[in-house]
């Protein structure tokens, strides 16, 4: 599978996972910084929360991980937690902010 696909693939996965008190997906969030597709289709995956004290902050990143795993291809995953920069609003893409009444 071309790395270009591979990608792909993962940002649609991305967009299946919600942050249960928010009802925008993780990726339209902001909460994704980085995805980095490496030999042989290892994907690693530089996430952040919208604040360290987030409920979610232990089992985010592990569905995020789980349902990557899941996609035909995927060799391993790797999922990191980082608190560079801070997430804020404006990370939100222009779907996201319209969802929850922000523009």
């Amino acid at each position: 599978m071309e790395t270009a696909e591979l990608k792909q693939k993962v940002i649609d996965c991305l967009h299946t996972i919600y942050d249960p008190e928010i009802p925008v997906d993780i990726y339209e969030m902001g909460l994704i910084y980085e995805i980095d597709i490496l030999p042989v289709n290892n994907v690693q995956i530089v996430m952040t929360l919208t604040a360290p004290s987030c409920p979610a902050a232990q089992s985010l990143p592990v569905e995020v991980d789980q349902k990557v795993r899941e996609i035909e291809g995927v060799n391993d995953v790797h999922v990191s937690v980082t608190w560079t920069p801070p997430w804020n609003r404006s990370m939100m893409s222009e779907a996201a902010q319209l969802e929850l009444g922000m523009l």
